[in-house]
């Protein structure tokens, strides 16, 4: 076994199954292992890395804030703050915002949010706010949250659980409608279901879940950690339907691949409910971040990833349509987030994962069944062209040694 692999499997918790691979180095789409291989990487970090590795915008905005000042806590205002917050306010149509570092701190702070406003300004009782989820969701790793995983792996020796959540099946909107009640604070949900294995809901749905919420006074929070700026092909997956949400969730992308980077975007009568001492973080919002967050939004903007993440999207299901292997049971997606679902009565995903692997792609299966494609937004066509010629491959050659036995 790879030493360097040897080492972290002795220290490190193993919460992980990686591919065996060591990678030392990124630039644009590609990254480099220890052995100096190249590999097209079809992840993007779960969507982190949208804007490509290294980007010399990014990393020149990361190395001239870390110089100057790089983390000072909430404690005292920085020049860096204000305008981050009023860059992604203004592409994203919300009064306020709430910076964080991970996602899963994003959802913590949305779901605190969303209790304090029913309580407050809804008007229900102490202690009775319900938030409603989907089976199938990805929110993050908290207690709170995998407490309403429908995944039984995630819940496994972690309970006991908080209490104030519905889980009603994803897509369905007469699910939705039965389950509100005076109590119910909000409705989370992720536009396209990523970690679900890239499960798109019917058409209209997130927007007649807006109506429903609307009509019952109800919040509607959108997560959009990994399917936000750009990666679906809008730089938000709900403008798809044009819906506006009433809370939002952010990260990955928002720290441009380079740091943890999250928030929480809400109108003022949901963010008003926070006063000082209510939330807060030691890091969240830190003048390095902001600068990097900032610069993440002009690139993206500038460079106009969505509408390439659109196009290009479209071309690679395209081209991933003209394949016809047995091994293929579904494709799905929209914009650069895109599942292939192998039958599983006739091979894994993990084991397709590790032959492109050997062909020069990195990717990660999805709960056994799916691989994920989510490149970074500035890849081209002709390496789009070169990913779909490797995975031919791998399919043609799976398929051929099962054949033969």
């Amino acid at each position: 076994m790879n030493k360097t692999i040897e080492l972290e499997n002795r220290y490190c918790a193993y919460n992980y199954h990686p591919l065996p691979v060591v990678l030392t180095r990124g630039e644009g789409v590609y990254v480099w292992d220890d052995a100096s291989n190249k590999y097209l990487d079809m992840m993007s970090a779960y969507s982190a890395v949208s804007h490509g590795h290294a980007h010399p915008r990014l990393l020149k905005a990361l190395q001239q804030q870390a110089a100057q000042l790089a983390i000072c806590s909430r404690a005292f205002h920085t020049d860096k703050l204000g305008p981050f917050l009023k860059k992604v306010c203004e592409l994203t149509g919300m009064d306020k915002a709430l910076p964080m570092n991970t996602g899963a701190e994003a959802v913590e702070t949305a779901m605190k949010a969303a209790r304090k406003w029913a309580y407050k300004v809804k008007g229900v009782l102490a202690d009775r706010a319900e938030i409603i989820v989907c089976t199938g969701n990805f929110h993050g790793r908290t207690i709170a949250i995998v407490g309403y995983s429908s995944e039984p792996q995630y819940k496994d020796g972690f309970g006991p659980f908080p209490v104030g959540f519905k889980i009603i099946p994803y897509g369905d909107i007469t699910a939705l409608e039965k389950a509100i009640t005076p109590n119910t604070a909000a409705f989370l949900v992720e536009p396209i279901q990523g970690e679900g294995g890239i499960v798109i809901p019917p058409a209209n749905y997130l927007k007649k879940a807006a109506e429903l919420c609307k009509q019952h006074n109800v919040l509607l929070i959108c997560d959009e950690i990994q399917t936000g700026l750009g990666r679906t092909g809008k730089l938000l997956a709900c403008q798809h339907e044009n819906v506006q949400p009433d809370g939002l969730i952010l990260g990955k992308a928002l720290g441009g691949g380079l740091l943890p980077v999250s928030m929480f975007l809400a109108g003022r009568e949901v963010m008003d409910v926070f006063t000082p001492g209510d939330h807060g973080s030691t890091f969240g919002g830190n003048p390095l971040a902001a600068a990097v967050g900032l610069e993440a939004l002009n690139v993206l903007m500038e460079e106009k990833l969505a509408e390439h993440s659109a196009e290009m999207g479209a071309y690679l299901l395209d081209k991933l349509r003209l394949l016809k292997s047995p091994l293929i049971k579904a494709l799905r997606g929209k914009g650069l987030f895109i599942g292939i679902e192998i039958d599983p009565s006739k091979a894994k995903a993990r084991e397709v994962c590790e032959r492109l692997m050997a062909q020069g792609i990195l990717s990660k299966e999805t709960h056994e069944t799916v691989v994920r494609l989510a490149p970074p937004l500035v890849i081209t066509r002709e390496q789009i062209d070169w990913a779909v010629e490797q995975i031919d491959l791998v399919l043609k050659e799976m398929s051929r040694v099962r054949a033969t036995g």
